[in-house]
């Protein structure tokens, strides 16, 4: 037996339970690992709580978790891993447990931690993914909204290594932290447009959302056009004609790969706030609910 976090109905952080559990068995293509680290993305929170019921129905009893990153103990047909080997990717049946199973498996390089391998995977993915959908250019100017979280900090350090002059929303705190990637970093809330028009003489080509503040209205008047703004995280965007993007790979596909070997390379950096015992898996809901972190949660098995 093998243990994981589970839950059997909707509700707030504390149906998330300790459970023993079957360990899974790969299919063809899968590996399972020995889970060193999971991590927490806010989607887990969504579908733990029922938000996401309407759309995309949990069944269950549920794992939660989208990426792990641990050590090879059994490979399926076809697999490109050997046990033993040290991967990271997304995770099939969850990744809130003791052993996962991972669907194209990324080698794990031995300078990047477990925590950040865990981390990197959806977030990475999605910065990445929509900065394809934007079809942004060199010399161009693209807004961030939630700049300073784990998708945010990511596309502003993508965005500026391809040439882009970056923007980004932050709150006043998280200031230095953003400018200091390569950003022009202005504080959110009431006015943050009137704040992002004085410091760009050229306007706004393009915008990232990643805040879902209720900031689309704004973004689409900043850019003239709402083909220019693309949010993962406001699900108003159909009433204001704007693109909400999810799934995984982008339109030239999976960048997993080249972003592990930028964090590998030191090129790409991603903040680790908490790491968390995996039976305390419902304390760190509560704290990325009450947004007392700074940087990505991770379960530690």
């Amino acid at each position: 037996m093998s243990q994981a976090i589970t839950f059997s109905a909707y509700g707030p952080p504390e149906v998330l339970r300790l459970t023993e559990v079957v360990p899974p068995e790969p299919g063809p293509g899968q590996v399972r690992v020995r889970v060193r680290a999971a991590s927490v993305n806010p989607l887990d929170l969504k579908v733990r709580s029922g938000r996401m019921a309407a759309v995309a129905p949990a069944r269950l009893p549920m794992v939660p978790g989208l990426d792990a990153a641990g050590v090879v103990d059994v490979v399926g047909e076809g697999a490109d891993a050997t046990v033993g080997d040290e991967v990271l990717g997304a995770t099939v049946g969850g990744g809130y447990r003791e052993h996962a199973l991972l669907e194209h498996p990324v080698a794990k390089p031995a300078g990047v931690s477990w925590e950040v391998a865990a981390s990197l995977v959806t977030v990475g993915r999605t910065a990445a993914r929509v900065l394809d959908e934007l079809d942004v250019r060199p010399g161009r100017t693209l807004l961030v909204h939630g700049a300073a979280g784990s998708v945010g900090v990511l596309a502003v350090q993508l965005a500026v290594a391809r040439g882009l002059r970056v923007i980004g929303t932050v709150g006043e705190e998280d200031i230095e932290r953003v400018t200091a990637l390569g950003a022009v970093a202005v504080r959110y809330g009431d006015g943050w447009a009137d704040r992002v028009g004085d410091v760009t003489l050229d306007g706004v080509d393009h915008v990232l959302d990643a805040s879902g503040a209720g900031v689309l209205p704004g973004s689409v008047a900043l850019t003239g056009a709402a083909d220019r703004v693309v949010t993962i995280a406001d699900l108003s965007a159909r009433e204001h004609g704007v693109r909400f993007s999810a799934g995984g790979a982008g339109r030239t596909g999976d960048h997993l790969p080249e972003l592990v070997r930028l964090v590998a390379d030191g090129a790409l950096a991603l903040p680790i706030g908490t790491a968390y015992p995996l039976a305390q898996a419902a304390r760190a809901h509560a704290d990325l609910e009450s947004r007392r972190h700074r940087g990505k949660a991770v379960l530690l098995p």
